[in-house]
């Protein structure tokens, strides 16, 4: 999958735009704060229909105006065309239009644009809470297997009612629990199972792009947690129902799951540096993008590279170099304020490139 033309309207601080992209690498250069982000941000919001960087859609309409859109021209690896419309109006529902038809949901979309993302809002994974590494874990499977997504939906409407009963003060017939209980149960068995088996997958596709990056100076894994590898849910659910309803909210289930991060056997967000940090995020993202390029659709996804290097030192910079620049990786769009380290990659590709240079909002080649 490539990107061939985005065009841009009052989309953050991009008060309109038409880019024309290049098939391999596409290069944003600016100061902090020009709009760089923003580029790739919309790209995101094509894809998967909201920002990278917020889940409030009115934020993204530049300040004072009452509506935005974004239209994408796409093209699949056998020359078949997608044209991707996405508007947004204050007070009113953003519509998807694929082609000239509408959405009747939109996560029909989610899985037809499939792309990975790396940005210095994603040192979150890496050292926030348990929430933000399920997110990641669910954004990568729904981006091939629709199955799991609505599995997704149904265990958190039957967990979210289940929370709402817990809190209530009067009793509540037992039989009323286990409805939405053996929901939960069904649900979670099949998403634990999803996500057991793409941690499995995933785990030494990660170790090879850590080992390429740091040379292999330092051991890492990912260790996945999950109340489920106890035992069954319901027995979980069913037997602390009373201590449930004591604290007001659902004590067990894959809401609960995390995925540790470890190197030489130690949380990563507890004892690694800020460059070892930052290297286990890009080489999960790396890991993301290969495991997404042969499953679902098999489609390349699109590679967004959002000021990777900082806080890397001079080695790993290299080593990433020469990684976005080989040709495991399909169209790539990268940000930086530092020409430096893209005239390096540039370098390195040798193959049809793209500069665009961003300031206020407005983009030139």
């Amino acid at each position: 999958m490539r990107l061939t033309d985005l065009t841009i309207f009052n989309y953050k601080n991009i008060a309109e735009a038409e880019l024309h992209f290049s098939p391999n690498l596409n290069c944003f250069i600016g100061n902090n704060g020009e709009g760089k982000t923003n580029v790739l941000d919309a790209i995101h919001f094509l894809s998967f229909c909201r920002s990278y960087s917020s889940s409030i859609d009115m934020l993204c309409v530049r300040h004072g105006q009452e509506f935005m859109s974004l239209q994408g021209l796409y093209e699949h690896e056998d020359g078949a065309k997608e044209d991707i419309h996405i508007g947004l109006k204050v007070g009113q529902k953003k519509v998807v239009r694929r082609g000239k038809k509408a959405y009747r949901r939109i996560s029909e979309h989610i899985g037809l644009i499939p792309l990975v993302m790396v940005s210095p809002s994603d040192q979150i994974l890496v050292s926030g809470g348990s929430d933000e590494r399920r997110r990641f874990i669910d954004m990568v499977i729904c981006q091939y297997d629709a199955a799991y997504t609505e599995a997704l939906l149904r265990y958190n409407r039957a967990l979210q009612q289940r929370n709402v009963m817990l809190k209530q003060d009067e009793e509540i017939d037992p039989e009323v629990f286990l409805v939405f209980e053996e929901q939960m149960a069904r649900e979670g068995e099949y998403i634990f199972q999803k996500r057991s088996e793409f941690i499995s997958e995933l785990i030494p596709i990660f170790q090879q792009f850590y080992n390429e990056i740091s040379k292999e100076r330092e051991q890492v894994e990912l260790r996945y947690v999950s109340q489920l590898q106890r035992g069954p849910l319901l027995e979980q659910l069913t037997k602390d129902r009373f201590k449930d309803r004591a604290v007001g909210y659902s004590l067990h289930g894959i809401h609960k799951d995390d995925l540790e991060m470890l190197q030489g056997g130690y949380l990563v967000r507890r004892e690694g540096s800020q460059g070892q940090s930052k290297t286990f995020l890009i080489a999960l993202k790396l890991a993301q993008f290969d495991f997404l390029s042969r499953t679902g659709s098999r489609t390349t996804p699109l590679l967004l590279l959002d000021d990777i290097f900082d806080k890397l030192d001079a080695e790993r910079v290299e080593q990433i170099v020469k990684l976005v620049g080989g040709k495991r990786f399909g169209q790539i769009f990268i940000t930086d304020t530092n020409r430096d380290h893209l005239d390096a990659i540039l370098a390195s590709m040798k193959s049809d490139n793209k500069i665009f240079f961003v300031e206020k909002g407005a983009i030139k080649v």
